[in-house]
């Protein structure tokens, strides 16, 4: 088991979501950046699905009670391991009594910590993903306790890690598909938003990310529709935002644009701050 002796800023719990519930009105959930969560979880044999701790910009304290094997891998954390550096990407032997402590990414802002065998959770609606009224918990707690699976360790090999591409988390070009009302756009404006330098403003987390443009356009309401992560809405006051993992399944905003999965995941690794441009498909 592992002791939780600080939270960071938000951990969370995540897998790969809450699939067949958005009728009921229920988000996916899921992890943030797909790409970085499966890449642990397959570094260590886990089945791709398996739950993961998800890690924002400062990382948890964590006691180990027994021996295991770990992946870290995302955002440019600094994690140690009994107060010695260890590797990102790739397996990591962990002695029983082991404390893992993270510092501050020097790219990205999201990490993904899994465990052999993976962590046993109760599932909810078929998932473990963390969302505040569906499950008991929507981060995680100072002096929670988190059980192992029983195939505890591992039998892969720790002999060298994955090289990540920094254009992951330092892109500044996102993909992404015309969305239901791009047409409605005026000619001028659809012709803008593939010129538009966009800032992530510091209103960004797991249900959106409110952007900021270089120049100013709106778009008027329509009835209620469904939403998904990765669609671009534009509101009648000329506030556009990208829908994330817990995001609501219906909305009143012209959805605009629609990211792409590759693209959700690099925008999960910005943070405030940060600028990019959109690429269309």
């Amino acid at each position: 088991m592992i002791e939780v002796l600080s939270t960071g800023l938000y951990t969370t719990v995540q897998d790969m979501g809450r699939y067949g519930y958005r009728k009921y009105g229920v988000p996916l959930s899921g992890f943030m950046d797909g790409y970085s969560a499966k890449l642990a979880n397959q570094l260590l044999g886990n089945p791709k699905d398996c739950a993961v701790l998800e890690i924002t910009l400062t990382g948890p304290v964590l006691i180990f009670r027994e021996e295991t094997q770990i992946v870290i891998t995302g955002a440019g954390f600094t994690p140690t391991l009994n107060n010695q550096e260890i590797f990102l990407n790739m397996p990591v032997e962990v002695p029983m009594d082991s404390k893992l402590s993270f510092g501050l990414p020097a790219y990205g802002f999201r990490g993904y910590l899994a465990v052999a065998g993976g962590f046993k959770l109760e599932k909810v609606l078929g998932s473990c993903s963390f969302y505040k009224g569906i499950t008991k918990v929507s981060h995680l707690q100072k002096g929670a306790v988190l059980e192992i699976n029983a195939s505890g360790k591992s039998n892969i090999k720790a002999n060298a890690s994955v090289r990540v591409k920094k254009d992951h988390f330092t892109a500044e070009i996102l993909e992404v598909l015309k969305g239901p009302e791009f047409e409605k756009l005026s000619k001028a404006n659809r012709h803008k938003l593939k010129d538009f330098i966009f800032t992530v403003t510091s209103q960004n987390n797991r249900m959106a990310y409110l952007l900021e443009a270089s120049t100013k356009m709106s778009a008027k309401e329509i009835i209620t529709a469904p939403v998904q992560p990765g669609t671009v809405q534009i509101t009648p006051s000329g506030k556009i935002m990208v829908l994330m993992r817990d995001a609501q399944t219906t909305g009143g905003y012209a959805r605009i644009l629609q990211l792409t999965e590759k693209s959700i995941n690099r925008l999960a690794q910005k943070k405030t701050g940060d600028r990019f441009r959109f690429h269309f498909l």
